[in-house]
């Protein structure tokens, strides 16, 4: 994603001011672990930044249609997606941050007083995304032997494939196996 830069009017450095924005974002993809989400359209975002004294809050939205495969099946599964945008920075970097306020959770403004919201953005949409995306909860998934998408139909492989070891599957050895139960 390409920065999405604000650059702080001399107005919100004055306490309990505030201003509101807001804008698209472009965002092919979103990584998280083994999921791509792609985004065909433009995400739509606001926020309003928020002066608390001695520091600038940001809340805000961001919301748009996410698509990748599912978990099980591997067929396309579009969602929509919103999340909470947040930022918290600290406006001079000789300020402590409130006792309330972990380090991880606050940054400094930078020398150029511009906020990149991409950053926010992504972490709003990461917070959001299903650890495990499913295009129904009953997916049936694909069929281990064959690799057929069992919600389409049953496959052609047999229902039993009897006591033997499968020579196909090395992992159907351990099928009565004791896990210690």
């Amino acid at each position: 994603m390409s920065p999405i830069r604000i650059e702080i009017p001399k107005e919100l450095f004055t306490p309990a001011e505030y201003k509101h924005y807001e804008g698209a974002a472009a965002l092919e993809f979103l990584k998280l672990g083994a999921d791509l989400f792609e985004f065909k359209e433009p995400l739509r975002w606001e926020a309003d930044i928020t002066n608390t004294g001695g520091a600038l809050l940001v809340t805000g939205t961001v919301d748009g249609e996410a698509t990748c495969g599912c978990a099980r099946c591997l067929e396309p599964v579009t969602f929509p997606v919103t999340g909470e945008i947040e930022g918290y920075f600290l406006v001079s970097s000789e300020d402590a941050a409130p006792d309330d306020v972990e380090d991880d959770e606050f940054d400094y403004l930078p020398d150029d007083k511009a906020i990149d919201m991409a950053p926010l953005i992504q972490a709003a949409l990461l917070l959001e995304m299903p650890q495990i995306p499913l295009c129904s909860d009953d997916c049936k998934g694909l069929c281990p032997s064959c690799g057929a998408n069992l919600n389409e139909g049953a496959c052609a492989c047999p229902d039993d494939a009897g006591d033997e070891p499968s020579k196909e599957n090395p992992f159907s050895v351990l099928k009565d196996f004791d896990f210690g139960e």
